[in-house]
């Protein structure tokens, strides 16, 4: 276990579109919102960590109309996120502000950007079987155990990249800042998008 989590560790450390999200997201909205979407994240973990242990997760690999059915409908998730973040209207309107302090789109959000991720699935498929031991516990119960275990993880070192960039919201007090900030992120997910369409692509 303690390996399973120092790998899991390391990975989530890698830069990926969870972490430029949930940074983007803290940055423009604050620390409250950073921490719904980080639920949405760990349910969209957990969901896929569930599907492993019930062996759903092997169907998607084994599929390949379903696996790109869901890395593309990522990749244009990532966009369409980057074009709400390009054009939307000021963030000082009255219907803005109420929608900032609303936990739910954030959550819906980090759920569904996980859900669409081909790669969460294959991450459970490649790593867990690794750590599977054959000491009378069912494989059910070591892959739910260590599904657990990254989801913790996960959300640990999610919840400090909301923390550091929530910290820096007084960096963008003003309104003019804050769409410069917004529409600077927007690129950035544009850039994620492109690198997540060629890292999760397949050559068979």
């Amino acid at each position: 276990m303690l390996a399973f989590a120092l790998t899991a560790f390391i990975i989530e450390l890698t830069p990926g579109p969870n972490m430029a999200y949930l940074a983007a997201l803290s940055l423009s909205q604050g620390m409250r919102a950073g921490f719904s979407a980080v639920a949405g994240v760990a349910l969209g973990l957990s969901v896929y960590g569930v599907a492993a242990a019930l062996g759903l997760t092997a169907v998607i690999d084994r599929s390949r109309l379903l696996y790109e059915i869901l890395r593309w409908a990522g990749v244009a998730y990532l966009l369409w996120l980057a074009w709400e973040g390009w054009a939307r209207e000021r963030e000082n309107s009255p219907s803005r502000a109420e929608e900032q302090h609303q936990p739910w789109p954030a959550f819906r959000r980090g759920l569904i950007t996980n859900l669409l991720n081909p790669k969460a699935a294959v991450f459970y498929i490649a790593m867990l079987p690794e750590f599977i031991r054959d000491d009378g516990r069912t494989v059910l119960m070591q892959t739910l155990i260590l599904s657990g275990i990254y989801v913790g993880i996960a959300t640990a070192v999610h919840a400090a990249i909301v923390i550091m960039a929530g910290s820096l919201q007084n960096v963008v007090s003003t309104a003019d800042r804050r769409l410069r900030v917004r529409r600077a992120l927007a690129l950035v997910l544009v850039a994620i998008a492109i690198w997540f369409a060629f890292s999760t692509g397949r050559t068979r």
